[in-house]
């Protein structure tokens, strides 16, 4: 089945159809260039949001990057950095294999369109020009043989009048011999005229017309192919990602595996510990006995006025506490070790 057979008379639907089917392509051209927009501005989010959350500081002066926990997360968020530089993979395969071929061929087509139309209408013109003169020497056949006829008429009406000079009779005859020749000429006129026309006619509507329109089926054909294989671009450059997509997201299921609350438990020991023993008992003090001391020792453990100075663990109290905020220096005396 082709157009040229079927669609003989549908010029108008065709040229409505093409012109659909280009608009089509175009349409699809600008989804996809909206689409990598959608992708390139995914990516940019991506990594900027990667930026934002990886430590400011290099491992080797940061101690959270000892911790498993710490090391997962950077690793997850390498692998989402990985992952936005596929997206933005994507979004230059779409530009170049769909954008930019698609708008290009779409100009061809658009081309190649207005040049089948254009002999078409070329055709379909000369065909018009000549039923014009078609018609035209139909019509002066027509008025010839009616002269020729009234000039007849007018010879033999005078032929017949006795009052007619021969003279007039011989014009008037000589006349409608004139109008009957002309006659004869506009009839063989009209009958070249007939059979040319009805020669370009067929040619117009059994060989020329069908040729163009099967030229613009094989366009059609062509634009839709090329189409469908631009509809499946949009898959195939999802496909070539997949596979570092899914090593990105294995990569983030290691990380996560990776992590282990016993190795971190000992680092922050091993990052913290003091070596000292806790502290012991406290010892009793009993105030209830009298404090009787030599005058000699006064001037040791009395203070001048008169009352006994307090020595031992009590006056270093405040330290034995390790979640006091206080206790950040010379806690080595009680055998807490110093807490940041």
């Amino acid at each position: 089945m082709d157009w040229g057979t079927e669609l003989w008379d549908q010029f108008e639907v065709l040229e409505r159809h093409t012109q659909w089917g280009l608009d089509l392509l175009d349409r699809y051209v600008k989804f996809v260039k909206e689409r990598t927009e959608v992708e390139q501005a995914y990516a940019k989010q991506l990594r900027n949001l990667v930026k934002k959350y990886l430590p400011k500081r290099p491992a080797k002066d940061d101690p959270e990057s000892k911790f498993s926990q710490h090391q997962s997360f950077v690793q997850i968020l390498q692998e989402v950095n990985d992952f936005a530089g596929q997206r933005e993979l994507v979004a230059e395969n779409l530009s170049v294999r769909v954008c930019l071929e698609l708008a290009k061929y779409s100009q061809e087509m658009k081309q190649e369109r207005k040049m089948h139309f254009q002999e078409g209408r070329r055709a379909q013109q000369q065909l018009e020009s000549g039923f014009k003169q078609l018609e035209n020497s139909k019509r002066k056949f027509e008025r010839d043989c009616r002269e020729a006829e009234k000039a007849a008429q007018t010879a033999e009406r005078l032929d017949q009048d006795i009052n007619a000079t021969k003279a007039d009779v011989e014009k008037a005859k000589q006349q409608a011999h004139l109008r009957s020749h002309m006659a004869e000429e506009s009839k063989n006129e009209y009958a070249a005229q007939l059979q040319r026309f009805n020669r370009d006619q067929a040619h117009f509507y059994f060989s020329q017309m069908p040729q163009i329109f099967d030229k613009l089926q094989d366009m059609d054909e062509r634009r839709a192919t090329h189409l469908g294989a631009g509809y499946g671009l949009l898959s195939e450059a999802e496909l070539q990602v997949v596979p570092i997509i899914a090593k990105c997201l294995e990569g983030m299921k290691v990380a996560a595996d990776a992590v282990d609350a016993k190795h971190d438990s000992q680092v922050l020991i091993e990052l913290h510990k003091s070596g000292f023993a806790r502290p012991g008992d406290v010892e009793f003090e009993d105030f209830s006995q009298p404090m009787n001391r030599a005058p000699s020792d006064s001037s040791l453990g009395t203070p001048s006025d008169g009352r006994p100075e307090l020595r031992g663990p009590g006056r270093s109290r405040a330290k034995r506490w390790p979640f006091s905020k206080k206790n950040k220096v010379g806690a080595g005396a009680l055998g807490v070790g110093v807490w940041v």
